[in-house]
């Protein structure tokens, strides 16, 4: 804004764009160019909105800002936003389970960012530094995402490796065996991938590959794969995943098997802005084979745990995602936390304070029990139902939701009616 009279301000944009990038290595060749061929008044416009805003933040306000034009740009393109953002509600609650306070990160499907960015807060949240503790690494096939990852991380305070890669043949980073933690949300149900180029990769695939054309047990591998003896995993998958039959089920018997299947957890329609179905969380954890968890998975049903934030879109109140990661924390023999007011609800399930099964919320499931329902990971079969397990507050939202839910379906089914009368009347005019 200091700038004389008459001089080029699309120049000194692209000019500052330079300046920053030598300041940041890990912007090298990111930020956008090109601010030359913009009209001078709009750039100025956007200059005096913008300059006032360093004297009067504080704080990670810039990240948020960030992060508030990727949900807002992620929710306005539909399925296509949601192939490179993941809602905040899901990461969080993910970084909640696999609890990374300190080690090497893996995403290798990692979009803009938001899994790292949401470990670094987890880390700030309990008095940590995050450039200390935390090393960073991603993959992201498409090129245009790429940059947005990496300022995504600049912009709060990080720095890490993130790649160009398709990370079904490609591994930049010699993953197998490697990371402390590995958080995704990859791409469901994937076909095409050609599995000849992975045959004979039994370090990155080491339960085998899939026969089905579907990409779920691929991806299933590598975070498995990718972890060290201690390293635990976080992340999401289709819910067919749970219940594939053949050599799907075969993959999964396996890593029941291998005693690192941690906990199961089932999340409602409508977080995600790419998928409208539900989705189950998958978190797997090698330390467990030492434990007296070794034997055992939790099963989690939060698909009534939600609110409705619009007609299309849910998300966790503070509350309820606090309270799934402590039924976590108590299976795990750990103390809860309760900074986000989950205590009185805590207090009502657990009254003695340890973890006890939940109908309808929670359950416990031993190994032999799994097989016997054909080694399904679906919480479904195992967590079962109560009636009498909401309150008030609880059953208007979901009312709500039902309502909304209808209401869409109503909206979409009169759409649709329109288009079949058009076309019989087309064939019948014709």
């Amino acid at each position: 804004m200091k700038l004389p009279e008459g001089a080029d301000v699309g120049k000194a944009i692209d000019n500052a764009m330079v300046a920053i990038e030598n300041a940041n290595a890990g912007l090298n060749d990111v930020l956008p160019r090109g601010y030359s061929k913009v009209e001078a008044p709009l750039l100025q416009s956007m200059l005096r909105l913008f300059a006032p805003l360093p004297r009067t933040l504080s704080g990670d306000a810039f990240g948020l800002i960030y992060e508030y034009f990727l949900s807002s740009f992620a929710m306005a393109e539909g399925r296509l936003g949601g192939e490179f953002f993941t809602p905040q509600s899901i990461v969080r609650l993910i970084v909640e389970v696999i609890e990374p306070f300190h080690g090497k990160v893996f995403d290798p499907a990692c979009g803009s960012g938001g899994m790292f960015v949401h470990c670094a807060k987890f880390v700030n949240r309990h008095r940590g530094s995050p450039t200390r503790d935390l090393s960073v690494y991603g993959q992201e096939q498409k090129e245009v995402t790429v940059p947005i990852g990496k300022m995504n991380l600049a912009r709060h305070g990080l720095s890490g490796d993130i790649r160009q890669a398709n990370s079904y043949y490609e591994d930049p980073h010699k993953a197998a065996g490697t990371f402390d933690f590995v958080m995704a949300n990859p791409p469901f149900n994937v076909n095409g991938i050609d599995k000849a180029k992975l045959e004979g990769q039994s370090a990155r695939f080491p339960y085998g590959l899939p026969k089905p054309d579907n990409g779920n047990y691929i991806w299933i591998n590598l975070f498995a794969s990718s972890l060290n003896d201690t390293g635990r995993a976080g992340f999401v998958m289709a819910n067919s995943a749970s219940d594939a039959r053949s050599s799907e089920a075969e993959i999964r018997r396996r890593l029941i098997e291998d005693r690192i299947v941690d906990v199961m957890m089932a999340i409602s329609p409508n977080f995600f802005y790419s998928v409208t179905l539900p989705v189950t969380l998958w978190f797997l954890d090698k330390a467990k084979r030492t434990t007296d968890r070794a034997d055992k998975v939790l099963f989690i049903d939060a698909r009534s745990t939600f609110r409705q934030v619009d007609r299309a879109h849910r998300d966790f109140r503070p509350e309820q995602l606090e309270l799934l990661a402590n039924i976590v924390r108590l299976y795990r023999g750990e103390a809860p936390e309760t900074v986000d007011g989950s205590d009185e609800r805590m207090k009502e399930l657990f009254p003695d304070g340890a973890y006890v099964d939940v109908a309808g919320r929670c359950k416990v499931a031993t190994i032999a029990e799994i097989e016997a329902q054909g080694w399904s990971l679906n919480p479904g079969r195992y967590v079962g139902t109560d009636a009498g397990d909401e309150d008030d507050g609880d059953f208007m939202e979901r009312l709500a939701a039902l309502h909304a839910e209808f209401s869409t379906l109503s909206t979409e089914a009169d759409t649709l009616r329109r288009k079949v009368d058009a076309a019989v009347r087309g064939i019948l005019d014709g």
